[in-house]
């Protein structure tokens, strides 16, 4: 309770312009907001990227964030719609026959192995939905409200992207 209690605190002086409540929301949250990016897009810089520009949004929503509520989701619903936002764009370049920029990651991530490559072949909507309930651990609900989708929305795009992820495995594996 006394970390909830801290977070609106710096949440509350954030609101008020305190540069350092703010370097410290930054600090608190930055690397698990790049990791849900990374875990989406599936390249090092764009989710780099992403994690910052979706640091600023909250940062210039942050007069209409709810202090009851709790941050992370709220920042991890801007970094993940933002993440689906840049796969939709570099699914309409390939499909325009540009050329796909992408960066290797600059750590080695626990979820490696085959995972991490059959999860990138996953539509960023299905993609998302899977980071957000097996590695950052929100349930279907929460993801739901956080994406603003209907719970049932949420389970189909997690059995889809489920049964896509095994069966890109078997054929790997």
């Amino acid at each position: 309770m006394g970390t909830e209690v801290n977070e609106r605190k710096l949440i509350r002086e954030a609101q008020r312009g305190s540069g350092e409540a703010l370097a410290a929301l930054y600090s608190r949250h930055w690397q698990r907001a790049q990791r849900a990016a990374y875990l989406v897009v599936h390249d090092a810089a764009a989710a780099e990227d992403i994690a910052q520009e979706a640091f600023l949004a909250a940062v210039d929503g942050l007069d209409r964030f709810d202090r009851r509520r709790p941050f992370a989701p709220w920042l991890h619903r801007i970094v993940v719609n933002r993440a689906i936002d840049w796969g939709r764009r570099e699914t309409l370049r390939a499909s325009a026959g540009e050329p796909e920029e992408h960066t290797a990651p600059s750590h080695a991530d626990e979820a490696a192995g085959e995972l991490m490559p059959a999860l990138a072949q996953l539509p960023p909507e299905q993609r998302a939905v899977v980071v957000l309930r097996y590695l950052l651990e929100y349930t279907p609900g929460e993801i739901g409200r956080m994406l603003e989708l209907p719970r049932g929305t949420v389970n189909s795009r997690l059995r889809r992207g489920l049964d896509r992820l095994r069966d890109l495995i078997e054929v790997e594996g």
